[in-house]
């Protein structure tokens, strides 16, 4: 364990200097490869297939032949004068939306859709899934639902990166995109190594550790997250330090009442690996593209974030809505990452969006 705590902090490609320049990823590229030969991960129990749950919710057959498995919120689709896909944020579902008073989205005429992205819930796994598939498949879903050309997107947390894929793949079908705390992947090569490796460095030594697995030998991600000896993800076990007081109360209520064992239930129900540990994989694994080289979209894009957010660093946030001087950066003083919880902000998003 001694020599875990004491290994690189961050290790970051060829770009990268310092930190990047240590062996610390081919060498976890080889052993991932070996254990991963000796340790398939299980396979998932598909919803509506023998041996799985049944799929109780509205689905869509998409063109791959997978199923996405969508919630609806606001005005009825065909009175809605703006359209929204949600994409979910780690350990969320379908039935995660922006909280807001019906009367907003009745005043604004808002629709939105809310979805299992794929291997949570009951949506189908997708062995290949990416950031790429995550704006497809929102993609497909407005189609599938007939939405029009253009459709609006919000990503919640680690969900923006459907968002950001959205603005890098599909550019041109999206009205207008929103994230709420997003999450980041430290190495983005647009974010400077020494600070990057710096506010890693900040992070508790299972979270470090697994980040790394995720990024460098994501094929063995599922056995670390099941060895007791390892130090894993203080975030999948949830017990992260969370220094915003409101976080920390959330979680404390949502923990005695069961509603963090239900959500987890839910969104795991066919396995953890196609659930959190894929989603960890894409988040912190080898983009095809950085988000502080995007280009302009034809679109409004909005940002918010909290300065007290105990997962996702603001000085990063910062970092990246200083690169990207199109994004509308909107921080919130004294406020943590569970944004769906501070009293009027869903109205605010909406009324930002479509007032």
């Amino acid at each position: 364990m001694e020599l875990l705590a004491k290994a690189p902090v961050l290790s970051c490609g060829g770009k990268r200097g310092g930190a990047g320049s240590s062996p610390m990823g081919p060498l976890m590229g080889a052993l991932g490869r070996l254990i991963y030969r000796a340790v398939p991960p299980p396979p998932p129990r598909v919803c509506g297939k023998p041996g799985g749950p049944p799929a109780t919710a509205p689905r869509v057959r998409l063109r791959d032949g997978r199923h996405l498995a969508y919630a609806e919120f606001g005005v009825r689709k065909e009175d809605a004068r703006f359209k929204v896909v949600l994409s979910h944020g780690f350990t969320g579902s379908r039935l995660d939306s922006i909280l807001a008073a019906p009367e907003v989205a009745e005043e604004l005429g808002v629709y939105m859709v809310g979805f299992d992205r794929a291997g949570y819930g009951e949506s189908d796994p997708n062995p290949n899934r990416s950031v790429k598939s995550a704006a497809l498949d929102m993609e497909e879903l407005a189609d599938a639902l007939g939405l029009g050309p253009k459709f609006y997107v919000i990503g919640i947390s680690l969900g923006s990166h459907a968002v950001w894929g959205a603005l890098q793949y599909i550019p041109d079908r999206i009205a207008g995109a929103a994230m709420m705390a997003p999450v980041v992947n430290y190495w983005w090569p647009g974010f400077p190594a020494d600070l990057a490796a710096e506010v890693y460095a900040k992070q508790e030594v299972g979270d470090q550790w697994a980040l790394r697995v995720s990024h460098h030998a994501p094929g063995i991600l599922h056995w670390w997250m099941e060895q007791s000896w390892l130090p894993t993800s203080t975030v999948v076990d949830n017990t992260t330090h969370l220094p915003n007081k409101r976080d920390a109360e959330i979680r404390r209520t949502l923990t005695a009442d069961g509603t963090l064992q239900k959500k987890r239930e839910l969104a795991t129900q066919q396995g953890i690996q196609e659930s959190y540990y894929r989603d960890m994989t894409v988040m912190f694994g080898k983009w095809e593209f950085d988000p502080m080289g995007l280009p302009e979209p034809p679109c409004p894009v909005h940002l918010w974030q909290g300065d007290e957010d105990g997962l996702v660093p603001v000085v990063l946030q910062r970092h990246i809505a200083g690169m990207l001087r199109w994004v509308n950066y909107h921080e919130l003083p004294g406020t943590g990452h569970f944004l769906s919880a501070v009293p009027g902000l869903g109205a605010t998003v909406l009324r930002t969006l479509f007032g």
